[in-house]
């Protein structure tokens, strides 16, 4: 029995459609599955995982930080996402059984820790070499950071599991399992605040193994690394016992992350890579300084070997990792910033020249155990591949950006932008406008589309609603500093830089700085003063001079708990501004009621003024159950009623993975908390809500790896994943005009819903019906752009466009084996088009591509050069659509509209259309010519073969030869007969036709004079070609069957004249 889920429908009326009361409808899951969300771009980041094969250097697998699996079996030339069906996205460790390649095992949960990463929901297992994943348990553990698999057992496996970090819990340590994961053992636990970091296998008795385990704390307000729980251990019975090193070398004093390597040229050399207090004091107390040790007796005893923790650890709780050379004992990889080797067992450490480095922010190292040339590394950058011992690099982006938010202008089509971590600002296209080439194929948004706008990693790129070619840009650099804002002009591709405090805050405390500005700190432009734009940090600052000068207009808006502005980092201080506590997260003015500005806090605060910033009312404690320091995302006022408003609250940085969402109808004077339906997992924290700006409660919800959509105020939320990979979707907008649903995600760029029509007319009465057609909204007659700059078709990174034309949506209330079609009629009753339909129970979706007919007068046979078709584009105007579905007979108008970037005018389409329409027609005269002559020659050689050697009859096969003869020459005249393509003999008329028809209509003004003459010499060709037709079959074609009939054989027959 199929699940259903309940749509309570609400009161709404727009483009003359009308929602009923409370109407209630049982909608299947599957009922949306006709529509579908397409990755726009931009090229991506961040990974942390890489694992390959042993002597197979096509085969590799890496795991993005919030971005899945992907997969190449060529070297790295064509990636596959292998981990999309699964309802996780950040891969925290991979490997490979060394017995069976098939066997892959993917931890999830990222262990590189800071304040923007995504957490993982237990380890999955494949048999197939990622072609079908199962989860195998430990889903409560958080992060899995490392795994190592029986060199000959393959179901002997151990797991180095973190722990989420965000408060003290059992599920942490080291796990093993000897039946496949189908059950495990903790057998390494050291307490509740720490978890397993790293563990390592011995290359040649997998009986002796090492783990390193990290006592680790993170909140929203900061980071504590180190402390009495950070250690090493080893076992020497494959995992079952396990014993605590101390002393004999080791650090004293508590140090915080580790990370450990061996090596099978030496199995008894050991290195660690341990994150200390580099001899600074930490709370009152002395610490050790030093960051690299090695053991020669298989961890007995240890000498420290090198101290410089700047170029090996860097930030340690983001980097420490490290791998030794399979063929080398004294060379080994480090991982930070940039990769650097030692070459003489740790002693001396050298930087990879800037040519010879694999990228920046290096995270996860996988070196060939039968070739120490042969390295795969993930980093911020992307992956590299060398097979060169490091001297030389594959490099390589994935469709994989971490998007921190999405905004949209007004261009026509739009432009979508973001700020992307460890990368640019960034805005590209929602449609190109360019078509598919030869060898890309499909219609593309190349990667070189995207462009910065300024700004930095951590925030947002805002256009100005009014003039598009200005947009504001946030973030950060090395930090959100005094927060960074800048002005850019997309005409001069200039920046000007108008950060609110601009004394850099670098290393300080939260307590220390002038204005606590969050690393990825709101901006918003006022929606009824364009050129009024406000900023948070724990006060709310406006400008209303493009940033000249910057107001406060409020109080300290936050808890201001100084106890929570302390430095963060714990034995290695690191701060950045990205765990600073105390400050605004969320700003929004009310589109309906100027001066009415909510604000949320990253400490669990809402307030809302309702006077442009003069008084501020805390209206927290009207809020059942939220969650202290919990973090409001976002603030969605109503875009119906000015008392209205929605919140999400997320406060997975303090242990509570719950969905928490509220609304409010009477300006925060209370509120209720609407989240039925969303389903309770680790990963169901909200992060974003969106209303429909046309239909009054429908809802767009994003979660930490779902989206939701509700029809009744957020009463009932039902899935709207559809094929949305499970990433984060960190922001939500609807570009308004074209009616899109457009997201960021954490972890796989941008993605847009197109068309959002279907889902504001959804109502009871609608899914009741056998079938329905939803009204389609407006569609442009886009021209394409001449730009010959395409991406080849092995780029992952290049994003989709839209189908072109308009997009039709229908209802059907069951699966059907009769055929569904769409007509389109334009305003004289004209049939213009028939779209075949699709026929699967809920909402369809088709493309009418705007094209006259359906291609009925293309012509193949010695056709002219690729691509060429006298297909038409129809003028702008009114048409109407109707949906033939079984009985049902449904029609709705559709308006087409001109491409406001491509010249001419709507006069100059229609003469255009008068003269294309006459093209078209000759083109259809030239293949019904064309057909009949086939026609008549096939009946002639079918005589002539019949005809034979006979010597009585050779005066008819000498005439049916030389009549046939006579055909071919005026086929000849109209398509090319010799075989080839067009570049080996002359193109004929049809093929000049069809030219001339694409010259013709190739842009959006009239035809030029040149285009009138040669159309009239094509005509008159036309014309010489039906006179010699017409002369061949009155006068020769019956003169010879005259000759026939007193012979008893069958005359040549004329079918089907063409018109006169």
């Amino acid at each position: 029995m199929k699940k259903t889920m309940l749509v309570a429908l609400v009161t709404a009326a727009y483009a003359g459609f009308l929602v009923p009361v409370h109407s209630q409808v049982q909608v299947d899951p599957g009922a949306f599955s006709g529509l579908g969300y397409r990755y726009i771009g931009p090229p991506g980041n961040r990974t942390i995982a890489v694992a390959g094969i042993p002597a197979d250097p096509l085969t590799y697998y890496v795991g993005a930080a919030s971005g899945g699996i992907w997969k190449t079996t060529d070297g790295g030339t064509h990636w596959n996402p292998i981990f999309d069906r699964q309802p996780v996205s950040s891969i925290g460790a991979l490997a490979v059984a060394p017995s069976d390649p098939n066997i892959v095992w993917a931890g999830t949960g990222e262990t590189f820790l800071r304040s923007h990463i995504s957490m993982g929901w237990g380890a999955f297992k494949s048999t197939d070499s990622g072609e079908n994943w199962q989860r195998v348990g430990l889903e409560r553990t958080g992060r899995i950071g490392r795994i190592v698999i029986h060199p000959t057992n393959p179901d002997v496996v151990l797991v180095a599991a973190l722990g989420h970090a965000y408060a003290p819990q059992q599920d942490r340590g080291v796990y093993r399992t000897t039946d496949g994961g189908k059950s495990w053992d903790r057998v390494l636990f050291v307490n509740d605040s720490t978890g397993a970091i790293d563990i390592v296998m011995s290359p040649d008795d997998p009986n002796v193994l090492f783990a390193a385990m990290w006592q680790i704390e993170m909140h929203t307000w900061g980071r504590v690394s180190g402390g009495p729980g950070s250690s090493i251990w080893s076992s020497r019975d494959g995992g079952m016992t396990w014993t605590r090193l101390q002393g004999n070398g080791l650090p004293t004093r508590p140090f915080g992350k580790v990370g450990l390597a061996m090596t099978p040229d030496n199995p008894d050399r050991l290195y660690a890579l341990i994150e200390t207090g580099r001899g600074t004091p930490w709370r009152g107390e002395p610490t050790d300084d030093g960051a690299l040790w090695r053991s020669d007796d298989g961890g007995l005893n240890w000498q420290l070997v090198n101290t410089d923790s700047n170029r090996l650890l860097t930030r340690p709780a983001y980097y420490t990792r490290m791998a030794v050379a399979p063929d080398n004992q004294d060379e080994a990889y480090f991982l930070t910033i940039f990769l650097s080797r030692t070459s003489d067992g740790g002693y001396t450490i050298d930087q990879l020249a800037q040519r010879a480095t694999p990228g920046f922010d290096n995270h996860d190292i996988w070196i060939d155990p039968t070739d120490g040339d042969r390295l795969i590394v993930a980093n911020d950058e992307g992956v590299a591949i060398s097979l060169t011992r490091g001297a030389t690099w594959h490099r390589i982006k994935l469709p994989i950006a971490q998007i921190y938010r999405v905004t949209t202008d007004n261009r026509v089509p739009y432009t979508v932008c973001g700020n992307m971590q460890d990368g640019p600002s960034t805005c590209g296209p929602s449609n190109s406008k360019m078509a598919g080439g030869l060898i890309t194929g499909g219609s593309q948004i190349p990667r070189g589309y995207w462009h910065s706008v300024g700004g930095g990693e951590s925030g947002t790129a805002t256009p100005d609603p009014v003039d598009p070619n200005i947009v504001w840009s946030t973030a950060s650099n090395r930090g959100s500093a005094g927060g960074i804002v800048v002005r850019h002009d997309l005409r001069t591709r200039q920046s000007r830089d108008v950060e609110v405090w601009p004394v850099a805050p670098f290393g300080h405390a939260a307590a220390d700085v002038e204005y606590r500005f969050i690393w990825d700190f709101p901006i918003t432009i006022s929606p009824h003063d364009h050129d009024r734009v406000y900023v948070g940090s724990q006060f709310i600052h406006v400008t209303s001079d493009g940033g000249q000068n910057w107001q406060l207009i409020s109080p300290d808006l936050t808890l201001d708990d100084e106890t929570k502005q302390v430095h963060s980092g714990g034995i290695t201080p690191d701060n950045l501004g990205v765990e600073y506590g105390n400050t605004v997260y969320s700003i929004a003015e009310s589109r309906l009621e100027a001066g009415l500005i909510w604000v949320g806090t990253n400490d669990g605060l809402v307030q809302v003024t309702r006077d442009g910033g003069a008084r501020w009312n805390n209206v927290t404690a009207n809020i059942p159950g939220i969650i202290p320091w919990g973090t409001v995302n976002n603030i969605e006022p109503s875009k119906f009623d000015p008392g209205t408003a929605y919140i999400t609250v997320n406060g997975h940085q303090e242990g509570n993975f719950d969905p928490w969402v509220y609304k409010t109808n009477d300006y925060g004077q209370s509120w209720r908390l609407i989240v039925d339906g969303i389903t309770r997992t680790p990963l169901s924290y909200a992060r974003n809500i969106r209303e429909d700006p046309v239909r009054p409660g429908l809802l767009y919800l994003a979660t930490e790896n779902a989206m939701y959509v509700s029809f009744s105020d957020g009463e009932e939320w039902q899935p709207l994943q559809l094929n949305l990979p499970s990433a984060p979707v960190s922001w939500l907008t609807i570009q308004e005009h074209f009616n899109d649903l457009v997201l960021s995600t954490y972890g796989r760029g941008f993605w847009i819903l197109d068309d959002l029509s279907p889902l504001q007319q959804l109502t009871g009465e609608v899914v009741a019906t056998d079938a329905h057609l939803f009204q389609p909204r407006d569609v442009y007659r886009f021209r394409l752009i001449q730009d010959g700059i395409r991406e080849m078709s092995d780029d992952p990174t290049v994003g989709v466009n839209p189908p072109y034309g308009a997009s039709l949506s229908y209802w059907l209330k069951s699966e059907t084996e009769e055929d569904v079609e769409l007509t389109i009629e334009n305003s004289a009753g004209r049939l213009i088009s028939t779209v075949t339909g699709t026929v699967h129970e809920g909402i369809n979706r088709v493309t009418w591509d705007l094209r006259l007919g359906s291609g009925e007068g293309e012509v193949s046979r010695g056709g002219g050069p690729p691509g060429t078709s006298a297909r038409m584009l129809v003028p702008p105007g009114r048409y109407s659509v109707t949906l033939h579905a079984g009985s049902v007979v449904h029609s709705q108008p559709l308006t087409v509209l001109k491409d406001p970037e491509s010249g001419g005018s709507a006069q100059e389409i229609a003469i255009q259309f008068t003269m294309l329409e006459d093209i078209n027609a000759d083109i259809e005269a030239s293949r019904i010519l064309t057909e009949q002559i086939d026609t008549i020659r096939s009946q002639l050689q079918d005589l002539v073969e019949r005809l034979g050697n006979d010597t009585d009859l050779a005066d008819l096969r000498s005439g049916a030869q030389g009549l046939e003869r006579s055909f071919m020459a005026l086929a000849d005249s109209l398509v090319q007969q010799k075989p080839g393509g067009f570049y080996m003999w002359p193109v004929k008329l049809i093929s000049k036709l069809i030219y001339l028809a694409n010259h013709v209509q190739s842009s959006d003004y009239q035809p030029t004079a040149q285009a009138r003459e040669a159309y009239a010499v094509l005509a008159d060709l036309l014309r010489v070609a039906r006179t010699d037709y017409a002369r061949l079959v009155g006068e020769d074609l019956t003169s010879f069957n005259e000759l026939l009939q007193p012979r008893n054989l069958p005359v040549i027959v004329v079918r089907d004249r063409p018109p006169a």
